[in-house]
């Protein structure tokens, strides 16, 4: 089992936190400060394999680190830890948009680029894997709650590094023919852009699980 550590505090990271644990693996919940412990802790089952820090130390103890905070403001946070995730692995989960007047996700924040590229880019000397981005949080821990299977997209340049977040997948539950390598972090985009369609999705039928699915 690994030690992975979430950037993060949200639904998402805890989430994760949750699932990932119960899976066996030691978990750092990483926050930008002190006083957002006790944030990560709501509706979190206490467990002796999560563990809480700042985003440095949580960056530098873990082998994967998992990218579950805002997708706007992400490439700075992590650009500040280049040295820490030096050799990691960094999975990246979230989708960088600008906010429409209802809070739901509007435009992309990187138009014919990607969240993903742009760390990658920033971060050479870690391996980005992009993947979950493309449903409702619940379904990254529970794909086997939707009546369709969903599909779990990979995009990232190293092939040992995707092979090791399939391997995560697959403790949250993702079946091998659910997951979809789509190829090298370019391929990110394609993925990102689906967030496009989300809020028309959440403001017709509200908060319930679904996810932008291959169907074959």
């Amino acid at each position: 089992m690994s030690h992975i550590g979430i950037l993060g505090t949200g639904r998402v990271a805890t989430n994760l936190a949750g699932e990932l644990s119960a899976a066996g693996h030691h978990i750092t919940l990483g926050s930008r400060s002190p006083q957002d412990t006790a944030a990560c802790t709501t509706g979190l089952a206490p467990s002796p394999r999560i563990a809480f820090a700042d985003h440095r130390t949580t960056a530098r103890t873990t082998n994967i680190v998992i990218n579950a905070t805002p997708g706007a403001s992400s490439l700075d946070r992590l650009t500040d830890l280049r040295t820490e995730l030096a050799g990691k692995i960094l999975i990246d989960v979230s989708n960088a948009t600008r906010d429409a007047a209802d809070g739901l996700p509007g435009d992309l924040c990187y138009p014919g680029s990607s969240l993903a590229e742009k760390l990658q880019a920033a971060l050479p000397d870690t391996h980005v894997v992009k993947t979950l981005n493309t449903m409702l949080f619940t379904v990254m821990t529970a794909p086997e709650t939707l009546a369709t299977p969903p599909t779990a997209y990979l995009s990232g340049n190293d092939e040992d590094a995707k092979k090791t977040v399939t391997g995560v997948l697959g403790d949250l539950g993702w079946q091998q023919e659910q997951i979809e390598d789509l190829g090298d972090i370019s391929t990110a985009r394609a993925t990102e852009a689906m967030i496009l369609i989300v809020p028309h999705i959440l403001r017709r039928h509200g908060f319930k699980p679904f996810a932008v699915s291959l169907a074959r």
